[in-house]
C-alpha cells in the first residue's frame, strides 16, 4: 500500500463487542496514522490532513467530539464510504477533480455538508449549475419516432402543440421548380417559432408521417387545425408534387393555439374574434359549426370542433 489513504474491502456486520465511546486525543500525534472506517470501507490517514480544516473532522480529531472505536481500533464513522477518499483529497490539497455525473457530485456534496466542508461545497454547485446550463438547453424540439409517441406527447402536454411533419421521400412525382425552396421555408419558419413561442408552446417534429410537408395545431390534447402544404399540379404530360409556404396562415394558427394555454377553458371573446374573419372567407360551413374548409393557394386547412361550449352543469 502506498499514499496516505487505502480503501479495502467493505466488513460485514460485527457481532463482537459494541464499539467503545472515548475522547480523542490527536494534540500530540501530528503526522501518526489513525483508521477510519467509514461505513464498512476502511483507510489511513493522518491527524493532520483530518484537522486542516475547520471541520466536523477537526472537531472530531482534536478531543472536542467524541469518538467511536471498536475493539481492533479502528474509528467508527456512520456515513457511506465512497466518497471519502475523495473528501481527503480535498483536506489535503484544497481542490479535487471532482465526477463526471451530475448524480455523483450529489452524492459529493450531501457527503461534504455532514463534514461541514464549506470549499468543497462550493465547488459541487458551481459545477452543478454549469453542468445545468450546458446539458438543458433553452430549447427543446421533440422528434417523433412512432404514432404512439405522439400520442402520449400531445396528451401529457399541458401547453398548446405544434407540430410539423416533413418527410421529402413521400413523393411520388417529380417536385416542381420551387417546391425544395418553399420546404426548408417551412421548415426554417418552424424554428423562428419554436425560439419565439418556447415556453408557451410545444414543438415537435415527425419525419415519419405520410404527408411530405404538412402542419398540425392542437389545444387541450385535441387537434385544431391542419395546415397540407402540398398538392399535385399537371405539367406537360406528367404530374409534379408543388410544395408551397402559406406562411401567413401558419402564424395565424400558431396564434390561435395560444388561445388554448392555461386557464385550460377558451376565453369565448378571444375565440370568437379571431375566427370571424375566417368565418367571412370561408366557402362552406355545415350547420352545426363543427367543421371548416377554406381553401388557400391549394393550402388546405382543416379545422375540428375545439370544446364543447354549453354551460357548466347543463
Amino acid at each position: 500500500m502506498s499514499g496516505d489513504t487505502c480503501l479495502t474491502t467493505t466488513l460485514c456486520p460485527a457481532t463482537g463487542p459494541k464499539p467503545k465511546t472515548c475522547s480523542f486525543k490527536g494534540g500530540s500525534l501530528g503526522n501518526k496514522y489513525v483508521r477510519l472506517n467509514v461505513g464498512g470501507s476502511l483507510y489511513y490517514t493522518t491527524v493532520q490532513v483530518l484537522t486542516r480544516h475547520d471541520t466536523m473532522l477537526k472537531a472530531m480529531f482534536s478531543g472536542r467530539m467524541e469518538v467511536l472505536t471498536d475493539k481492533e481500533g479502528w474509528i467508527l464513522i456512520d456515513r457511506c464510504g465512497k466518497h471519502f477518499g475523495t473528501i481527503l483529497n480535498y483536506l489535503r490539497d484544497d481542490t479535487i477533480a471532482l465526477p463526471k455525473h451530475r448524480q455523483e457530485i450529489k452524492e459529493l456534496m450531501a457527503e461534504a455538508k455532514y463534514y461541514l466542508i464549506q470549499g468543497l461545497v462550493d465547488m459541487c454547485q458551481a459545477a452543478l449549475q454549469d453542468k445545468k446550463d450546458l446539458y438543458e438547453p433553452v430549447c427543446s424540439i421533440p422528434i417523433i419516432t412512432s404514432p404512439k409517441e405522439e400520442e402520449r406527447l400531445i396528451e401529457s402536454s399541458m401547453k398548446p402543440v405544434v407540430k410539423l411533419l416533413y418527410n421529402r421521400s413521400n413523393n411520388k412525382y417529380s417536385y416542381t421548380s420551387n417546391s425544395d425552396d418553399n420546404l426548408l421555408k417551412n421548415i426554417e419558419l418552424f424554428d423562428k417559432l419554436s425560439l419565439r413561442f418556447n415556453g408557451r408552446v410545444l414543438f415537435i417534429k415527425d419525419v415519419i408521417g405520410d404527408e411530405i410537408c404538412c402542419w398540425s395545431f392542437y389545444g387541450q390534447g385535441r387537434k385544431l387545425a391542419e395546415v397540407c402544404c402540398t398538392s399535385i399540379v399537371y405539367a406537360t404530360e406528367k404530374k409534379q408534387t408543388k410544395v408551397e409556404f402559406p406562411e401567413a396562415r401558419i402564424y395565424e394558427e400558431t396564434l390561435n393555439v395560444l388561445l388554448y394555454e392555461t386557464p385550460r377553458v377558451p376565453d369565448n371573446s378571444l375565440l370568437e374574434a379571431t375566427s370571424r374573419s375566417r368565418s367571412q372567407a370561408s366557402h362552406s360551413e355545415d350547420d352545426e359549426g363543427f367543421e371548416l374548409r377554406d381553401r388557400v393557394r391549394r393550402i388546405h386547412v382543416k379545422r375540428y370542433s375545439t370544446y364543447d361550449d354549453r354551460q357548466l352543469g347543463h
